[in-house]
């Protein structure tokens, strides 16, 4: 009788990066060819359309306000997702930072109203790290629920605290705070008269690059430059730290990660607090910074917008600064310079769509590139037929152009695989 061998089938050969079932990363390269291209379109666009105020740097200046609470609440959104916690609560987390920063900020200075939102929001990644976490409950109900929970307490607490008493007569109310004092600006001497004085002379592309870095060293507020640094702090401590690595593994594989001794509960509390001090933070802004009051609805979806944004920067940091960069752009639009600026939008759409529509027939996708020059060619017909656009759209473009972004961003979307996923304590054992 002879016997069966049994044989070790060999490994699998490693998925290779690039080819037809991979996913290609962009190389910095790349990245910056594409927003040179971006920016000389945006350039052209400006000249054939005479809306002026598309790169100046009051626009600038402008978006990068709106860019800052959208980008610190997709932050706070990466840390959480990274650690595997879906974390829908961040316009909730939100809420509870403008309203206590604009409580501390009237009655003490702001930088202490900048503490009490960051422990608001704080408070509020709490209640999601014990639902979620200890309790198991769904992630998404357990945010939808911090968000009505959020609406309610501090709807509540704004009809007690200010509308009676030192806070009624300096000008609170049932929806509104008293007004703060103002976090410190900062504007580069000599630099930042020098790039307006070539932004005036509205020449192709070097005006438009004046305006956009004149709107980057002009009336800086001391708290964009903390969040800047809180971007970049979030990489140093996510991609280049062990912390960074057992946190991530948490969102990649909790059961993996526990059988090698991470404490798979702690990091996801760490990182659903954290998130939620951040969405706090971004909040704090939009009533420190942004109006220096708190106001009933202040957040206005942004923290579902920096949901967006960070699901358009792939669950990573660069990106998620772009996308918020580019939502900010699109609110500070509607704002300041109404239907002409975003009615010239139009042409730049029309531009950047045949631009897609080409690649993508370029990549033999035909029916994606037939529909993206369909669209082109209608936005094209909307554009030549009409000289602005209605108050409504205008009014909706932040929210317009978040879908667009999405839509066309979510084939190369790779999210944390166990991102959302119910963990109980003990399955890596």
């Amino acid at each position: 009788m002879s016997a069966t061998a049994t044989s070790t089938p060999p490994p699998a050969a490693p998925k290779v990066s690039g080819g037809k079932g991979g996913r290609t990363r962009l190389s910095l390269p790349v990245i910056l060819l594409i927003v040179a291209g971006g920016l000389i379109a945006l350039s052209a666009v400006r000249a054939i359309t005479g809306a002026q105020d598309l790169t100046s740097a009051g626009q600038i200046s402008a978006a990068l306000s709106m860019a800052v609470p959208i980008g610190l609440a997709g932050l706070g959104g990466l840390w959480a997702e990274r650690a595997g916690v879906v974390n829908i609560g961040l316009e909730g987390m939100m809420i509870l930072g403008t309203f206590f920063g604009a409580w501390a900020g009237w009655q003490t200075s702001p930088w202490i109203g900048v503490l009490a939102g960051v422990l608001g929001g704080m408070f509020g990644g709490l209640l999601h790290a014990v639902a979620t976490v200890t309790f198991g409950v769904d992630h998404i109900i357990s945010g939808i629920a911090i968000n009505i929970l959020a609406l309610g307490v501090t709807t509540y607490f704004a009809k007690l605290w200010f509308n009676a008493g030192e806070a009624a007569e300096r000008g609170g109310s049932p929806k509104q705070s008293p007004p703060s004092e103002d976090i410190t600006s900062i504007t580069v001497p000599g630099v930042s008269d020098w790039l307006h004085s070539l932004e005036g002379h509205h020449w192709f592309l070097v005006s438009d690059i004046a305006g956009i870095l004149g709107g980057l060293v002009t009336n800086l507020s001391l708290l964009t430059i903390v969040a800047i640094l809180l971007f970049a702090g979030t990489f140093w401590i996510l991609w280049k730290t062990p912390f960074g690595l057992r946190l991530r593994s948490c969102g990649e594989n909790p059961v993996a990660a526990e059988s090698l001794g991470v404490n798979v509960y702690t990091y996801k509390y760490i990182a659903v607090i954290v998130s939620g001090g951040l969405a706090g933070l971004g909040g704090a802004f939009l009533s420190l910074v942004t109006s220096h009051i708190y106001n009933e609805g202040q957040t206005g979806g942004r923290g579902y917008i920096g949901l967006a944004a960070m699901i358009f920067g792939n669950w990573r940091p660069g990106g998620l600064a772009m996308g918020a960069g580019l939502f900010g752009f699109a609110d500070a639009l509607q704002l300041r310079a109404g239907g002409s600026s975003v009615h010239a939008l139009l042409l730049l759409l029309t531009i950047a769509l045949v631009a897609l529509g080409a690649w993508k027939l370029y990549r033999k996708s035909y029916l994606t590139g037939a529909i993206s020059l369909v669209i082109a060619a209608g936005t094209l017909v909307w554009y030549l037929g009409t000289d602005t656009v209605p108050t409504e759209f205008v009014s909706a473009t932040p929210y317009v152009v978040t879908l667009l972004v999405l839509s066309l961003s979510a084939q190369r979307l790779r999210m944390p695989k166990a991102d959302g996923m119910r963990y109980r304590k003990g399955q890596g054992k």
